[in-house]
């Protein structure tokens, strides 16, 4: 599975394409970090941020699963950062590829992929540090290290939901995130299930976009 991650900001916006399937070095294909100007006009920053996340998709075409981090809300700057993810959201589906959303705290919890090994809070540093072992390369800008983060939660999502990953395979911050369940034990509604993962949430929490692409070219559009 080859996926791009994308950590999208107006100041450091990370990207990443990981290959699952490779080992070491070789699983990073491609990183890097857009940036604007904060005396640049903030539509003129939100279209380049759009334009290089097309470039990218472009550039790329073996890439058909991507995984982005969803902005947080009732922070400094909420609205802003939801701009920009509805700009990179227009490219990805311009684009006909499939999405996955991740809120940052479930980045942050992926990261440790177990949850059982490293409690706490994952902080800039940590999140470099899971990279580095991940990837087996020792250099890594904090932007990066997010999206390349991003971008195999995001494979190992997408290969679930392709059935090459079982639930046994999964690990247990997957196994929460994607599977969680909850079942309501008091009051009216006790005994009703709620599926609350990501594997239950199509066309909230991830889109498969590249279906619309096959019908377009299935009927010549």
């Amino acid at each position: 599975m080859i996926a791009l991650g994308l950590d999208p900001s107006l100041t450091g916006f990370g990207w990443a394409i990981h290959d699952s399937s490779k080992h070491g070095p070789e699983r990073v294909v491609a990183r890097g970090v857009f940036t604007t100007g904060a005396k640049d006009i903030f539509i003129t920053r939100y279209m380049r941020l759009r334009e290089e996340a097309f470039t990218i998709l472009k550039s790329y075409p073996q890439v058909l699963r991507v995984g982005v981090e969803s902005p947080p809300f009732g922070e400094q700057f909420s609205e802003g950062l939801y701009g920009l993810f509805l700009f990179v959201v227009e490219a990805i589906y311009s684009s006909r590829r499939d999405v996955v959303f991740f809120d940052p705290g479930t980045v942050k919890f992926q990261a440790k992929m177990d949850a059982s090994v490293r409690r706490g809070s994952m902080d800039k540093r940590d999140m470099i540090e899971a990279a580095k072992v991940d990837s087996s390369v020792t250099k890594w800008n904090h932007n990066e290290a997010d999206a390349y983060l991003i971008a195999r939660s995001a494979a190992r999502f997408w290969e679930y939901m392709d059935g090459a990953l079982l639930e046994q395979d999964l690990t247990p911050s997957e196994v929460s995130s994607f599977l969680r369940v909850h079942t309501f034990k008091r009051g009216p509604r006790a005994g009703r299930v709620h599926r609350t993962g990501l594997a239950y949430r199509e066309n909230d929490r991830f889109f498969r976009f590249t279906l619309e692409r096959n019908e377009e070219e299935k009927h010549g559009t």
